[in-house]
C-alpha cells in the first residue's frame, strides 16, 4: 500500500499495491510479517485503511492431506471479532489469509459473518483448482468480496489493488507479463458493492483513471467505451493516467470500457470490464465459483459421511432381520439385488465382517504413525490425537467418504454379487466358463481396480506418515490383507451354507 501524491479529484483517495522493483523512493512500501492474526492500519492524509490477517493454521499442523482445512477456535474468533470492531473507523477493511472461508472450521457466528464489514477477503489455498477454475471469485451474502488468487509457486500469479476515491479495484496478473494495467475509475460493476463503497462518486467523477506499469516507459493509453474511441489518457504522476469524461453520458444500463496500453518497447496490453453508474445494477458471479467459495465444505463432508454410514448400516441390519425373501416375480435386477443382500446379511461371517468394517471406519483408529515430523499420533474419522492435542475432524471426513465410496461399499456389493453366483450353483471356476464374459469380467476388473486403489492408499500412507503408520493401519494395510481372504471365503464356503437360498432360487427359476 502506498500514498499517492495529493492532487484534486483525479487522485484523491487513490492507493495501490506496487511492484517493488520499479518505484521511485516516494512510492516505497513496507511489508508486514507477523505470526497469528493481526491488524495493520495504513494511514493516509485522506483516511485509514485496515488490513486484518486471518491465521487459521492448525496447531499443531498435521501432514497432508489432513491439513487441508483451517481451524479457528473460540479464542481466535473472539480476537477476530475484536479486530473487526477495531477497524470499524477505517475507510475500508481488507481481510486476508491462506484458507478460503469455505475451508475454515470455526464456531458461531462463522468467519463470513465475522468479516461482514470488510470490503474484500483475499485468499489462496484452492487457487485455480489445478486450472479447472481460472477465476474463483464471489461475494458473501453480507456483501464482502472473496477473491481467490492463483498460486505464486508454480504459476507466478499475483494481485494488485487500489482504492480510488474509496472505490476498490484489483487485477490478477502473471509475473513477467507487461504492461500491467488496472482501471480504477469507472470500476467494474461485478465487484461493486453499495454497502461498502460510495458508488455515487462514479456519477460525479470528472476523469477516467488508469494505473499502468511496465519495465519500459508507457507510450500510450487508449480508452474506448462501447467501442467508441475517447482518446489518449495523459500521464498525471507515477503510474496514474487520466482522461476527462462525462459519466452522465452513460447513466443508463451497463457499458464496456476498454483500455489498451503500449510501452516504448512495443509491448501491448488490453483490458476491459463492464461498468455502470447506476447503483442498483448488479452482475452475478460464476455459480460454480460461488458454490465452491460459499459452501461450508467441512459440514457437508460430515453430513455426507454420516448419511452414507447410516444408509449402509440400515440396509445391512434391515436385511438381517427381514424374513427370507419370497421370489414371486421374474428375477430382475432389483429382485436379485434384494435377494443377494438377504444372503449377505443372513450368513454370519459376511454380515459381521461388513458390519465390523463399517463401524470401524466410523469409530476405530485408522492408523498410528508420525502425524507431525517427530511426533506420533492416532487418526480417527472424527479427528486426530497428536502430541497431547486433539485436532477436530475436517479432511478426515472427506477421506472417510472416499474409503466408503471407493472400497467399503464396492466390496460389500462385490460380496453380494459373488454370493449370488454361489446361490446359482456356481463355483469360481465354473462361473468363469459359463460364457457370460461381458457380464462377469467387468465386475472382477472393477473390483481389482478398486483393490489397487486400496493398495496405493497403503503406499501413500507409508510415504507420508512412515513405516509405523503402514504397519499399524487397520483400515488400510490390514484391510488390504484381509480382503482376499474374505473373497476367497465366498467362493470356498461349503454349499450347505447356501442351502435354503439355492433351493429357493432354483425352484423359482424352474417354475
Amino acid at each position: 500500500m502506498a500514498n499517492l501524491p495529493w492532487y484534486s479529484e483525479e487522485d484523491k483517495g487513490l492507493g495501490k499495491n506496487q511492484v517493488a522493483g520499479y518505484q521511485r523512493k516516494s512510492w516505497k512500501y513496507s511489508a508486514v510479517r507477523r505470526d497469528g492474526s493481526f491488524h495493520y492500519v495504513h494511514s493516509t492524509p485522506f483516511g485509514n485503511y485496515s488490513f486484518i490477517s486471518v491465521d487459521a493454521t492448525q496447531i499443531p499442523g498435521p501432514k497432508r492431506p489432513y491439513n487441508f482445512f483451517g481451524i479457528l477456535d473460540k479464542k481466535q474468533m473472539k480476537e477476530l471479532l475484536f479486530l473487526a470492531k477495531e477497524s470499524s473507523r477505517s475507510n475500508h477493511t481488507i481481510w486476508f489469509g491462506h484458507f478460503t472461508t469455505s475451508t475454515i472450521l470455526c464456531p458461531s457466528p462463522g468467519i463470513q459473518s465475522t468479516m461482514s464489514s470488510a470490503t474484500a477477503y483475499l485468499c489462496g489455498h484452492l487457487h485455480t483448482l489445478g486450472g479447472l477454475m481460472p477465476v474463483l471469485h464471489t461475494r458473501h451474502f453480507q456483501g464482502t468480496l472473496e477473491l481467490e488468487l492463483g498460486d505464486w509457486k508454480d504459476n507466478r500469479r499475483y494481485r494488485i489493488f487500489a482504492f480510488d476515491h474509496d472505490l476498490f479495484s484489483f487485477a490478477d496478473l502473471t509475473f513477467g507479463e507487461w504492461p500491467v494495467v488496472l482501471i480504477t475509475n469507472p470500476k467494474s460493476l461485478r465487484y461493486s458493492c453499495a454497502k461498502h463503497e460510495p458508488l455515487e462518486r462514479l456519477l460525479h467523477s470528472t476523469h477516467i483513471r488508469v494505473l499502468a506499469f511496465s519495465l519500459s516507459s508507457i507510450a500510450s493509453v487508449t480508452v474506448k467505451i462501447d467501442g467508441v474511441n475517447l482518446g489518449q489518457a495523459i500521464h498525471l504522476s507515477g503510474p496514474i493516467f487520466i482522461l476527462k469524461w462525462n459519466p452522465r453520458n452513460y447513466s443508463n444500463g451497463t457499458h464496456n470500457i476498454e483500455v489498451t496500453v503500449q510501452d516504448s518497447a512495443g509491448r501491448r496490453k488490453n483490458v476491459h470490464h463492464i461498468f455502470s453508474v447506476q447503483e442498483n445494477m448488479h452482475l452475478t458471479f460464476d455459480p460454480l465459483a460461488s458454490f465452491i467459495l460459499l459452501t461450508d465444505h467441512c459440514t457437508v463432508a460430515r453430513v455426507l459421511f454420516v448419511l452414507i454410514v447410516l444408509i449402509q448400516l440400515s440396509i445391512l441390519i434391515t436385511f438381517r432381520y427381514l424374513a427370507h425373501p419370497e421370489l414371486k416375480e421374474p428375477p430382475g435386477f432389483i429382485n436379485l439385488t434384494s435377494f443377494s443382500l438377504h444372503v449377505l446379511s443372513k450368513i454370519d461371517i459376511f454380515y459381521y465382517s461388513v458390519l465390523l468394517l463399517t463401524l470401524y471406519t466410523v469409530l476405530g483408529p485408522w492408523f498410528f504413525g508420525e502425524i507431525i515430523d517427530g511426533k506420533l499420533g492416532c487418526c480417527f474419522s472424527f479427528g486426530i490425537f497428536v502430541n497431547g492435542h486433539f485436532i477436530q475432524g475436517g479432511m478426515t471426513f472427506v477421506v472417510g467418504i472416499l474409503q466408503l465410496a471407493f472400497f467399503n461399499i464396492p466390496l460389500m456389493a462385490y460380496l453380494c454379487w459373488s454370493l449370488l453366483q454361489r446361490c446359482f450353483g456356481q463355483s469360481f471356476r465354473s462361473h468363469l466358463y459359463q460364457g457370460k464374459y461381458l457380464k462377469i469380467i467387468p465386475v472382477h476388473l472393477l473390483m481389482l481396480l478398486l483393490y489397487i486403489w486400496q493398495v496405493y492408499s497403503c503406499y501413500f500412507l507409508h510415504v507420508t506418515f512412515g513405516i509405523l503408520a503402514l504397519l499399524m493401519s487397520p483400515l488400510r494395510t490390514w484391510l488390504t490383507l484381509l480382503t482376499p481372504v474374505l473373497i476367497r471365503c465366498v467362493w470356498t464356503l461349503n454349499s450347505t451354507e447356501f442351502g435354503t437360498f439355492m433351493v429357493q432360487l432354483n425352484s423359482h427359476l424352474s417354475s
